[in-house]
């Protein structure tokens, strides 16, 4: 299983159905890849870099914050600076398909990264960031009473940087 296929976008969350609601065209791109790459832009310096005036600019945002194309804007944290040394994987199977308690343990589990529900064999995967193998263990202990775990120490990271101008196709 590749599991960067399950990694998610960590600035500008963009829902594919939205898409099939709103087309987006060649600056609503542009615009949601310089904000991707960077999320603390200035209208003025968007629009420049779109080549729109920034009122202009600042109506596309606004339009796909409404159409909720942009949902968030967020910061990208290095984890194992901020003392969290290991990164985990989790492929979690439900062993009573109890998946409200499972999405409330991991929703109120504070290194938690991101969860998904997934098809296939397993129910979840999860990526967790820990200070040491001690809170992994105490982790896979947490859900062992209602649920399998196969853990992953992530060693090395990716860099991805999605062209979001080219994801969608052309209008």
């Amino acid at each position: 299983m590749n599991l960067n296929l399950y990694f998610s976008f960590t600035k500008i969350i963009i829902l594919l159905e939205v898409y099939l609601h709103m087309q987006l065209d060649r600056v609503d791109r542009k615009i949601l890849n310089e904000l991707y790459n960077d999320s603390r832009l200035s209208m003025r310096e968007l629009a420049k870099r779109v080549n729109l005036s920034a009122p202009s600019t600042a109506e596309r945002v606004r339009k796909l914050e409404s159409e909720g194309v942009i949902q968030k804007y967020t910061i990208d944290i290095d984890y194992k600076k901020a003392g969290l040394v290991l990164d985990c994987i989790l492929e979690i199977t439900l062993k009573n398909g109890d998946t409200t308690r499972m999405q409330q343990f991991i929703q109120s589990y504070p290194s938690a990264s991101f969860c998904y529900r997934v098809t296939g064999s397993l129910c979840y995967i999860v990526k967790i960031s820990v200070p040491s193998l001690v809170e992994l263990e105490e982790f896979i202990n947490d859900v062992s009473s209602y649920a399998t775990t196969v853990s992953h120490i992530v060693l090395s990271e990716i860099s991805l940087t999605p062209d979001i101008e080219h994801i969608f196709p052309e209008d």
